[in-house]
C-alpha cells in the first residue's frame, strides 16, 4: 500500500495543503487540479497509487480556495514555486487538467528551467497563450476527451502542432474529465510518459 503523507506548506503566509510520496526526489510529479476538484481527487482515483507503484515520487496540492487550502491572495505561479522550493524539487513534471492546465502552461512559460515535462489534460488557456505555445517543452503529453464540451478537442490538436515532439492521446467517447472516465488509460499514459522524461 502506498504511504501518502499529508502536510501543510506555508507560502507567503498562505497555508497550502499537499499530499506527497514518502520519498522526496529532485525530479517529481506535481499534480494540479481542475476547478471542481482537489488533491484528494488524485488519491481517490488511484492515480497516486499508480505512480507510486511505478516508483515515481509525487506531490499533489490544493490551490488556494480548494480542498483543504483556505482562500488566499496569491497567484498560482507563486504557489507552485513555493512548493518546489520547500520540497527541494529541482525539476517538476507538471500535471494540469482543465484550469490546472492553464496554470501549468503559464508557469512553464515563465519557469522553463524548473519544468522537465508537462502533462495537459483537457487544458483551458490554450488559445490565449497561442503565441508562445512553441516554447513549451518537447516532453509534453496532451490528453483529451473526444467529446470534451468544456475545452474543444481542437485545442489538443493545436498544442500538438505547436509543441515539437509532443504526444497527443485522445480518449474515445470521453468527456472533459477524461481521466475520471477512463482511469486505466490515464494511468498507463501517465506512467509511460514519466518514464520517458526521467529515463
Amino acid at each position: 500500500m502506498t504511504i501518502i503523507q499529508n502536510a501543510t506548506i506555508t507560502i507567503d503566509g498562505c497555508s497550502i495543503n499537499i499530499l506527497q510520496s514518502k520519498v522526496p526526489a529532485t525530479t517529481s510529479l506535481v499534480f494540479l487540479h481542475g476547478k471542481a476538484f482537489q488533491a484528494a481527487t488524485w488519491q481517490e482515483l488511484g492515480t497516486l497509487d499508480a505512480v507510486s507503484t511505478a516508483g515515481i515520487p509525487f506531490v499533489a496540492l490544493d490551490l488556494p480556495g480548494f480542498g483543504k487550502s483556505p482562500e488566499a491572495e496569491i497567484i498560482p505561479g507563486k504557489v507552485i514555486n513555493g512548493i518546489l522550493e520547500s520540497l527541494d524539487i529541482k525539476k517538476a513534471i507538471l500535471v494540469g487538467p482543465s484550469m490546472g492546465g492553464k496554470h501549468a502552461i503559464e508557469y512553464t512559460l515563465e519557469n522553463q528551467d524548473k519544468v522537465a515535462g508537462l502533462v495537459l489534460v483537457g487544458s483551458v488557456g490554450v488559445t490565449e497563450n497561442r503565441e508562445r505555445l512553441q516554447d513549451l517543452p518537447a516532453k509534453t503529453l496532451i490528453l483529451w476527451g473526444e467529446n470534451d464540451q468544456i475545452s474543444d478537442p481542437a485545442n489538443g490538436v493545436l498544442l500538438k502542432s505547436e509543441i515539437a515532439g509532443s504526444e497527443l492521446v485522445v480518449f474515445a467517447g470521453a468527456n472533459h474529465p477524461c481521466y475520471l472516465e477512463q482511469p486505466e488509460l490515464w494511468h498507463k499514459s501517465l506512467v509511460d510518459f514519466v518514464k520517458t522524461v526521467t529515463g
